[in-house]
């Protein structure tokens, strides 16, 4: 007997709960032929400023987290990206075997990132030389809540700016890329059902052009990673808008995500803290 197959839902991820857009819109999602995939909700600025809501609310636990325990907890990811990678390459839709290798190269990215987690400081920290009876340390720190508009690469581009934002101790929002958004979700499945708390990540799927100058122009938005961003009057608004309240604002990009990925996507979102000592006698 024939039967009508159970299809999946696409909601946002806010906070650690899966709900529907406040607005109730939703927008279709086509293959690269045109033949239709799924409604995805299509997040309104309510969602974006409840998404902040969530993220500043996560920070002060997900930054006070050791950063051996960051790691940990990016490494369980991977695992179970691991798990799923026969789902991820399904839903990637661009072939099985160029699929896989997608699916593979961000558990690698991952476990690359949660690596970093406890040796990030050691790099970009040092104690520096003074002339006087004073240590004088100079230390990372979050900088807070980071907005991330995600390039079109629905995987392995989404993880490249989404791990080493979190993975220093930042809360991110991220806007998922426009036209594919599906892996986006269900990348939010495992984070749901990770250790990562909820909160620390929150995705919304919509219009790029809707949500990100509101994300850029939100006072409670810290950094803003415009990678994503195709459009050049886009960017420069939501560059104009993160200036408000001087954001540390990454340019928008064309990066090779297959590349070594170096550490700037997490110095970018670091602040240096310097601290004097006095030597005791």
């Amino acid at each position: 007997m024939s039967r009508l197959s159970v299809r999946k839902t696409y909601k946002l991820f806010i906070g650690g709960k899966f709900p529907r857009s406040e607005s109730g819109r939703s927008y279709t999602v086509t293959s690269p032929k045109g033949d239709f995939l799924a409604n995805a909700s299509r997040a309104s600025r309510k969602d974006a400023r409840d998404a902040v809501t969530a993220a500043r609310k996560a920070f002060p636990g997900w930054s006070g987290a050791t950063a051996y325990n960051r790691g940990q907890i990016l490494y369980r990811i991977a695992e179970m990206l691991e798990g799923r990678r026969g789902q991820f390459a399904e839903e990637l839709g661009t072939g099985k075997k160029a699929a896989l290798e997608a699916v593979d190269a961000t558990i690698d990215r991952l476990v690359w990132y949660a690596g970093w987690s406890d040796k990030i400081a050691s790099v970009h920290g040092t104690a520096n030389p003074v002339a006087g009876p004073y240590f004088n340390l100079s230390s990372p720190e979050p900088t807070g809540v980071v907005a991330v508009v995600a390039p079109a690469d629905p995987l392995l581009g989404l993880i490249s700016v989404v791990a080493p934002v979190i993975v220093t101790g930042n809360t991110c929002v991220v806007v998922a890329a426009e036209r594919t958004p599906l892996p986006s979700i269900t990348l939010a499945e495992v984070l749901a059902t990770s250790d990562l708390p909820g909160g620390v990540v929150n995705i919304l799927t919509g219009h790029q052009a809707e949500l990100a100058p509101w994300l850029a122009a939100h006072m409670d938005v810290n950094g803003l990673d415009l990678t994503g961003v195709t459009d050049a009057d886009l960017a420069l608004r939501c560059e104009q808008e993160a200036a408000v309240n001087l954001k540390r604002v990454l340019p928008a990009s064309t990066d090779d995500w297959a590349a070594d990925p170096g550490l700037k996507r997490m110095t970018r979102f670091l602040e240096t803290k310097t601290v004097w000592h006095p030597l005791g006698v």
